[in-house]
């Protein structure tokens, strides 16, 4: 079976966007392929964060992994940082990384923007995750559009360490759902829905309450008109609304049009409430039940140990072919 390799940052609530457009993509794709979901809690220290939030947070989006539907008895659940393979990986491709490369990622670019001084680890983390993926050597990456430079990039350093060592890495490839891939933000449907926008009303996260789904739907914002039509070009805002009520009832984009023609923007709002709500809410109880039992831990460790496995003899094999000295 391919390996898959895909992670999320433990550096915010996930939002409806996340899991829309990563987790049930994992969901699925556990059941036929050999996968690795990881909490990339290395990549989150890129940025300054507050201790005890990144391990509440870690703990919490490995938890929401689960109650996702990622069953750990079919893929691996675990904390990046609890495989040191990844980071020993990540400084050799560093060695194979010019500067150059890192000052075109885009999303340095957008991230150190405006400040007066910027981490090395920001800098150098696309050789991080260029490690992520080819420690498993990955055949598949499940990422959004944003992301795809990075993977360009760990094609690239694939390809030169073949070149330079022996042929031994594969070429992953992404996994980029046509469906459903990017859910944009409720305020802006010109900006995808993130855990970091500033605007909470701009989001909806994993574990909002009804009551809070129910408001943040009933403001995001709308396009002229009362159609509710499927139009990205001229009505993206409404379109992406129709997304997320075709992602979390089942119901084709075709289907929703056809239910609502004739009807204005309020009962389709407030339908697409109680769509989210009914999707969302046995996710949350699953959730707090992991929590509370405490099971999230031992998963994560059993992840861990096995993911490491699959990396220590990447990286052994590595080492011997760029010359390293065996322990």
């Amino acid at each position: 079976m391919k390996r898959v390799l895909s992670g999320i940052q433990p550096s915010g609530k996930l939002t409806l966007g996340n899991y829309i457009g990563a987790l049930k993509n994992f969901v699925t794709l556990q059941h036929d392929h050999v996968c690795n979901f990881m909490v990339v809690d290395l990549h989150a220290i890129t940025v300054p964060q507050n201790p005890a939030d990144l391990r509440e947070q870690s703990e919490s989006v490995a938890a929401l992994f689960v109650a996702a539907g990622i069953d750990p008895a079919k893929a691996n659940v675990y904390m990046q940082s609890h495989v040191r393979q990844h980071a020993q990986l990540g400084w050799m491709l560093t060695t194979l990384t010019s500067m150059g490369e890192l000052e075109r990622m885009t999303q340095f670019k957008d991230k150190s923007a405006g400040k007066e001084s910027v981490g090395a680890g920001l800098f150098v983390y696309p050789a991080l995750m260029a490690a992520d993926i080819l420690i498993y050597n990955a055949d598949l990456v499940p990422v959004g559009e944003d992301q795809k430079q990075h993977l360009e990039l760990t094609r690239d350093l694939a390809g030169r360490f073949n070149s330079r060592y022996g042929d031994y890495f594969k070429m992953p490839e992404p996994y980029i759902p046509k469906v459903g891939a990017r859910i944009m933000s409720l305020d802006d449907a010109s900006k995808k829905m993130s855990k970091s926008n500033p605007n909470p009303g701009s989001r909806i996260a994993l574990l909002d309450s009804p009551d809070e789904i129910r408001k943040k739907i009933s403001r995001a914002t709308t396009d002229s008109g009362r159609e509710v039509k499927f139009d990205p070009a001229n009505k993206p805002e409404v379109s992406n609304l129709i997304t997320i009520y075709s992602q979390c009832s089942g119901l084709s984009v075709a289907e929703v049009e056809a239910r609502y023609d004739g009807q204005m923007y309020g009962p389709f709002k407030k339908d697409l409430a109680e769509v989210v709500v009914s999707q969302l809410e046995p996710l949350q109880q699953r959730y707090h039940d992991i929590r509370e039992s405490g099971e999230i831990r031992s998963i994560l460790r059993q992840g861990a140990e096995k993911a490491s496995e699959m990396a220590e003899k990447t990286l052994t094999d590595v080492q011997q072919l760029m010359g390293f000295l065996p322990y």
